[in-house]
Formats: structure tokens, sequence, C-alpha cells
């Protein structure tokens, strides 16, 4: 006698989307990689009519389900779902229909192809300063560009560094999607994002009955990325009992689920990201060196962006260009006051900051270009000082003088040759120009309070 075939097992194993409805178009089943790609459960998703589940502009404007009674035959389009994380995400909806032995509709199924790597092909991105949505020209990023496309054809474990906003996570989905496991899932685990006792049960999975409230088996997100990519970001935060378990997995390649006697063999590549010191974390005993020796294949350092270079120019350009297409502005440009203020920022919140703050003075600016007065008040009143600037570790670590940066005296300059000095000193002049001498006014054109103004005015002794 023959046995049942296990077709939840079979549609596990198949890397797309699978969605399986009722005649009433209520969820009754969906796969492991429909769960990676859109976030939801079965648990969350059974009972659920589609619509609300794929939340897909398909579903308003032309339902590929209705369609498939107009033409008889299974319906493909190019639409796009929004996951749990509020993320639109372009994909390939196949619907068909499923019959019975007698050829009576009993339900749909429709398969969800994640089109995320194939839209990474854009022309306009193709260009020997970047790598996938990364641009750069400066001589650290050129170094960094050579050697990611041959760590994306290893499946070696990767450890990103760099400060905050300075791109790991960019970086990451960059090196997924240029590998071979361009096809499978890419699932983020933000290791700092949830207490260790969710955690956990988050990363691994739990079986029913593991502990109270676990009504439902729950795949961990090791399991739901299985042939696909598992970023860990922020893994300075991982607690130490989940720094032994992924050890064990990264030893055997074997998930145990909570509650669990038999593991699940999961085919996932690491990488691993964060803006702490590693180093100095083991040295004290709150990050464990052998964890680090696994994840620590291959680094990938993000330099800030103060040490970018004309890098500040480029990306002010491209995300210039970006907004202004987003809000159907024509913006030429910027005046030559709001460029020198731009350079000269240290930008702490390296690129995160720059693209907020480009975002904002596009949505303000009125003309075409954009002017001093269309930059957060907060930057036209910065002063460029020496800074002493660090990786920051857990709390408690102290790190060694040696492993300061010091800001560039070079940084205090444009590179026309200009002080930040005289540049504020000549904005305050044409301000002032623009006012006919009314400080009122004045301090308004460039973001200030009137009592910033004046001290400003005596200390560049302007008359």
């Amino acid at each position: 006698m023959r046995s049942p075939l296990d077709f939840a097992h079979i549609l596990d194993e198949i890397p797309l989307g699978i969605l399986v409805m009722d005649k009433d178009l209520r969820v009754v089943h969906l796969n492991r990689f429909f769960q990676a790609l859109t976030g939801f459960s079965l648990d969350m998703a059974r009972g659920i009519p589609c619509k609300n589940v794929l939340r897909s502009s398909a579903c308003i404007l032309n339902c590929p389900v209705l369609a498939t009674h107009r033409k008889d035959r299974s319906i493909s389009c190019t639409s796009d779902i929004i996951n749990t994380d509020r993320q639109k995400l372009p994909v390939r909806i196949t619907t068909a229909q499923i019959m019975d032995t007698q050829g009576h509709l009993t339900g749909y199924i429709e398969t969800i192809e994640d089109l995320r790597s194939s839209t990474t092909n854009d022309p306009e991105k193709n260009v020997a300063y970047s790598f996938a949505n990364i641009i750069g020209r400066s001589r650290k990023m050129e170094m960094i560009f050579q050697t990611l496309p041959m760590l994306a054809q290893s499946d070696a474990s990767i450890l990103i560094t760099g400060e905050t906003g300075t791109g790991k996570d960019l970086v990451a989905e960059a090196v997924h999607q240029t590998s071979q496991r361009a096809g499978g899932p890419f699932i983020k685990i933000n290791c700092g994002a949830l207490p260790e006792t969710l955690l956990e049960s988050e990363i691994f999975g739990h079986m029913k009955g593991a502990f109270t409230g676990a009504v439902e088996n729950k795949p961990g997100r090791f399991k739901l990325a299985h042939n696909g990519t598992i970023f860990l970001t922020e893994i300075g935060d991982l607690p130490l009992p989940l720094q032994v378990k992924l050890l064990t997995f990264l030893d055997d390649r074997i998930i145990y689920p909570l509650g669990a006697t038999k593991g699940f063999n999961a085919n996932v590549r690491i990488i691993a990201a964060t803006h702490r010191d590693l180093e100095s974390m083991v040295s004290i005993g709150k990050f464990r060196k052998d964890l680090l020796f696994r994840l620590n294949v291959a680094r990938v350092h993000l330099p800030p962006l103060r040490e970018r270079g004309a890098d500040i120019r480029l990306l002010l350009d491209h995300f210039l260009n970006n907004y202004t297409k987003k809000q159907g502005k024509k913006i030429n440009g910027f005046s030559e006051p709001a460029l020198s203020v731009l350079l000269n920022y240290t930008y702490e919140g390296n690129i995160r900051e720059l693209k907020n703050i480009m975002e904002y003075a596009v949505n303000v600016a009125q003309g075409t270009r954009i002017e001093a007065d269309n930059l957060p008040a907060y930057i036209l009143d910065y002063e460029p000082v020496q800074q002493t600037l660090k990786m920051p570790a857990a709390e408690g670590v102290t790190q060694p003088p040696s492993e300061h940066l010091q800001m560039p005296e070079a940084r205090q300059t444009d590179e026309t040759g200009q002080t930040w000095s005289s540049v504020q000193r000549q904005m305050i002049m044409n301000a002032l120009k623009t006012a006919r001498g009314k400080k009122n006014k004045a301090a308004q054109i460039l973001g200030m309070s009137r009592s910033t103004l004046w001290r400003k005015i005596k200390e560049h002794q302007i008359e």
C-alpha cells in the first residue's frame, strides 16, 4: 500500500511563495517561502481573505483570481505586495484554479515570485562607482567594490562593521542579491530588537506546548531562510546564551526549535553586522571569542562618510535626484552657500543623516535650487570642531586610546580651500544683504535665532 504524500513538505521546498485558497478566496495554506517573503505565518493568515495577506495593487486594480474565470486558464501578472514590515516588494503573481477529480472548482493556488534581484539590473545603477544600490568612488569604497563580488560568490560567513548609518543593511542585501542564493529568502533578524525569551523563539522557532502560549508550531527565521541568507544585524546585542546556540548551529548547521527532539538541517548563509567593537566586548566577556572567529571569516568595514571625501557630493546629487523625482519638483542643484554648508558638515549619522537632510530640503524648497534656508536649522548652526570618534562597544567596555580616530584638520576646509569660518561669514553677509540689513529677517533666512546671529556677527567682526 502506498503512503500518502506530504504535500506541505513538498510546497516548502519550492523556491516560490505559494498561497492556497478556498472558493471564497480565504487562505487555506501557505508555504515557507511565502512566510519569509511576506512575514505572515500560517496561523496569522489562515481563514483571512487573500487580499488582506497579499496586499497587492493587483488585488485592487485587476484581481488575478477573477481573471482566471474570464480566460479559463492560469493568469500571470507583474505587481507588488506589502510585507509585514510595510515594505513594498516587486513580484510576479501567477494564479490558477484547483479542480477535483470530477472537474469541479474547489479553490485557487497562487505563486509569488520575488523580483527584487531582477529589478536591481537598472542601467542607471550599473556604473563604475557602484555595487548594486551602493554608491561611492572614494578609494576606500573602490576597494570594497572590488571585494564584494568575490564574497558574494562564496558561502563564507561575513561580518560587516561600521558606524550607524553607513549602509550595513544595504551591503548585506546587495551581497545576497548578487550571490547564487538570490532566488532564496533574505531574512533579517535584529538581535537587539526583542527580549531574550522572544528572540530565541523568533530565531530558532518552537514546537506546540514548548511553553505557555505556544499553541501552534512556529518555524524560526533560520528555517524560513532555508536555501537563502540570514542577516543578523546588531549581532553585538545578542545575549550570551543565544550566542552559544548560534555557535552550535555554525558547527553542525542543524537548528533545534524550542521543545523539539529532532533538528532541522538549515542550508543558510550567515551575514552579521554591528556598530560595536566586538574585540573589546570579547576582552570583558560580553561576546564569545569563538563565535567572533566563526562570524569573522570575511570582514567588510564600511568607512564613515567623513572619511569618504568626494563621495559626499556624489551622494548629495544622488539623493537630490531621487527626491525631486518623487516630489515632482524641478530642482537643478544647490546654491553656493547651501553646498558649502553641506560639504563642511561632518554627518555623525552618516549616509542615513545625509539622506534625511536631502529629503527635508527637497520638501521645503520653493525654487529651482536648494538654498541654505532650505536646510535644517541645526546644520546652519553647526561649527566644525576637533572630535574624538570611536566605534562604540557594549556598556561597560572601555576602548584603548590607540583606536580613537582623530578628525583630520583638512575637513575644516572645503574643496576650494575655504575655511568654514570664511564660508559662514560670507553666508551671514549674503543674508544681511538680502534682508537689507534687517537682522530679524537675516536670522530667519539663515535658520538661526536672533541671539545666535548677533553672536556670530560679533565673532566674525561684521559691520
